[in-house]
């Protein structure tokens, strides 16, 4: 069979086309293979294929891309072109297609909120009753009310010479209305536009915006020709309005301390009520670190597939079968329901203890119980290995696996044993099986109660992952270990942000293409039809902070351009690592920043150098080595000098890349550090100069 493709699409000199699709000669679908196209005219391209073997593939599917001049590639967005090949009884297919940007805003409404939830698609319908086809016309309308399809109308016989009280109906095709027609005997050039039809008025509403559009060609038993338009040029507009909420907020009278994923039903029904679309929330991983408040940030998932066990339902899987074991603990529930904040480790540490009760009284009915195994057999992958990290953290009562007696390095093999069902601590692992499972129904319970409703959910997903969590256990080799992820100094964290995850080593990533976060998308698309990415900007660049820093000021932006050593001479500018590398202290500095506390901090911290000039001891001399010094020694009072020593070592002016002396950055907002403020003028304007530059 031959293929003929022709693209309606204006180019640039210079820029080129190519086509991406599911058979060996368009690259099996990898862009780094795909298809030339010929330059055909101004505004068009051409290429030809053909498939020698008819059974090679039963449907072909094919999209564009736009090779830049730079040698960028822009795939287009559209993702619907399918060419059913098995029942084709032609040699010879001519495919007529209209680029789609991907920044065409209609493309939004064939996305999994709108497609299936907020306006879901037609049942499939067949209006064409012809004998044979020689052209088929597809194209795209979304917004359509229910009572309204597309037309066409045009020149020519078979499109009864625009005569809008006999249009052409299109069917619904899956995301497509086409219109299949035999041109056998009419004329070409054809002109035509769509329209809509009302079908309960059986009556012609409105043409379509724009010029006519034009087909050049000819009728043939043995060719066919399929016309992608695109999109029906007509004006439509959705509105909706949504609300965020983070579900530990949806405490409800059965909720047991905290906001639980059934109290998410409540929201869906006041949503309903109020009109609103969407619901937002905040992160629901699980973030269980320390058993303390401070896994309390729901930003800091031990891993990026777990759900939290602090928004299960306790008295859902209870049932009435075990409601024994819930009932005793009303007066506890009531009393954590009464409080005005979320007492975090307290709901917690009930919930987990209920969990395992729960979980004893329940392990046996869950041998025969085959939606579990679906569920485990389903989620393996992430299952296991993160039971296993939650039995490892609570035996060695440490998250750090780097400080673990064993599996501080993570082997599937040695995994495998320490969760077999033979081992004395199977209940420990089993557990977390069993809590992931409910919190997987009750979650779905929820996501699926919003569709029936026509809300959507939308996700929080963080950029980063804990630094002592599964992700990291398992892959290390994805991740900067000795890098922190954070955020430059603003006007409302003047020291920036440190959020201690570690940086992604995204080549690394790349060479499964990025495997990792696809799987961590597809697990989160379970229960969310739409995500928020926090601080999406990390996925082109990240405010990378040494883990020896506490404050994100030390910090500086990957990837980044440094400035070579080479770049001071070239400059005129004088050169000395110590100056500009390590922090400037003399009496001055000292003086301003610890007032009374002066001379103790010069005795304590410093020592003293030549020409009135101090550098901070070596057990001081980072901000992490000042912060474990006063944390254990108990110098909590102190935090006045605590901070003013953050600030010494903070007092520099380049931030050196890698080693060798070579590669610099500037430490941002460098030339307001006492630091350079205590260099010469002509050294300042000409550091400042090239700070800018």
């Amino acid at each position: 069979m031959t293929i003929h493709f022709y693209l309606k699409f204006h180019t640039q000199f210079g820029q080129s086309i190519s086509i991406s699709g599911n058979v060996n000669i368009l690259g099996n679908d990898r862009i780094a293979s795909s298809f030339p196209l010929a330059y055909f005219n101004d505004e068009s391209w051409h290429a030809t294929i053909k498939l020698t073997d008819k059974a090679e593939i039963d449907q072909l599917t094919y999209r564009y891309l736009l090779h830049n001049t730079d040698g960028s590639k822009i795939v287009e967005g559209e993702e619907d072109r399918s060419i059913d090949l098995y029942n084709s009884q032609v040699d010879e297919i001519i495919l007529l297609d209209t680029w789609n940007s991907a920044g065409n805003v209609e493309n939004a409404f064939y996305t999994k909120p709108f497609f299936q939830v907020l306006t879901p698609a037609r049942e499939d319908t067949e209006l064409n009753t012809l004998q044979f086809v020689t052209h088929e016309f597809r194209v795209k309308a979304p917004l359509l009310q229910p009572e309204e399809t597309v037309c066409i109308c045009g020149s020519g016989k078979v499109l009864n010479d625009w005569d809008t009280t006999k249009p052409i109906l299109l069917s619904a095709a899956g995301r497509w209305f086409n219109a299949k027609l035999n041109f056998i005997e009419d004329e070409f050039l054809i002109e035509y536009k769509y329209g809509i039809y009302n079908t309960h008025e059986k009556k012609f509403k409105e043409y379509e915006a724009g010029n006519n559009r034009i087909l050049y060609g000819e009728g043939s038993k043995k060719r066919l020709t399929i016309i992608h338009d695109g999109f029906l040029q007509v004006q439509r507009r959705w509105k909706g309005a949504g609300v965020a909420i983070p579900v530990f907020s949806l405490r409800s009278k059965k909720s047991f301390g905290v906001g639980e994923f059934p109290d998410i039903k409540l929201l869906i029904d006041w949503a309903s009520l109020t009109g609103l679309k969407l619901i937002q929330i905040l992160p629901v991983n699980d973030t269980t670190a320390t058993h303390s408040a401070m896994d309390s940030y729901p930003y800091a998932a031990i891993s990026t597939y777990a759900l939290h066990p602090i928004y299960i339902n306790l008295e859902k899987i209870a049932g009435t079968k075990h409601v024994s074991l819930i009932k005793p603990l009303s007066w506890k529930q009531k009393k954590l329901n009464e409080l005005p904040d979320v007492n975090y480790a307290e709901v917690m540490k009930f919930k987990l203890s209920v969990l395992k009760e729960l979980y004893s009284a329940e392990k046996e009915a869950l041998k025969t119980d085959t939606q579990y195994f679906e569920f485990f057999e389903f989620n393996r992958k992430w299952l296991v290995p993160y039971a296993a990290f939650c039995y490892l953290r609570d035996k060695y009562q440490i998250s750090d696996f780097t400080k673990w007696k064993s599996n501080k390095i993570y082997d599937e093999d040695a995994i495998q044993q320490l969760v077999s069902p033979g081992q004395k601590h199977y209940n420990e692992i089993g557990v977390h099986y069993f809590t992931q499972y409910h919190l997987h129904l009750q979650m779905k319970e929820a996501v699926d109660y919003a569709h029936s409703k026509d809300i959507v959910l939308k996700g929080d997903i963080p950029i980063g992952i804990y630094r002592y969590g599964c992700d990291a256990w398992m892959n290390p080799q994805l991740f900067n270990m000795d890098e922190q992820a954070g955020a430059p100094p603003d006007d409302f964290a003047v020291k920036g942000q440190n959020w201690g995850f570690p940086t992604y080593q995204w080549h690394k990533m790349q060479e499964d293409d990025f495997s990792w976060w696809r799987n961590r998308f597809d697990q989160m698309s379970n229960y969310f039809d739409i995500f928020r990415i926090d601080h999406i900007l990390g996925f082109f660049r990240i405010w990378s902070i040494p883990t020896s820093a506490v404050e994100g000021i030390l910090g500086r932006f990957v990837p980044a351009i440094p400035v070579h050593r080479s770049e001071f001479a070239n400059n005129n500018i004088w050169f000395e690592y110590d100056r500009y590398c390590k922090p400037y202290i003399n009496d001055e500095i000292i003086d301003e920043l610890f007032t009374r506390h002066a001379d103790f901090v010069k005795e304590i911290f410093l020592d003293a150098l030549p020409a009135g000039l101090y550098r901070l001891k070596p057990i001081f001399n980072t901000q992490q080595k000042v912060d474990l010094n006063f944390q254990q020694n108990e110098m909590e009072d102190m935090d006045v000098v605590k901070q003013g020593l953050f600030d010494l070592i903070s007092n520099i002016i380049l931030i050196e890349e890698g080693t060798g002396m070579q590669k610099f950055h500037f430490r941002i907002d460098s030339n307001k550090t006492q630091s350079f403020l205590h260099l010469d003028t002509n050294t300042k304007n000409q550091l400042y100069d090239l700070y800018v530059n």
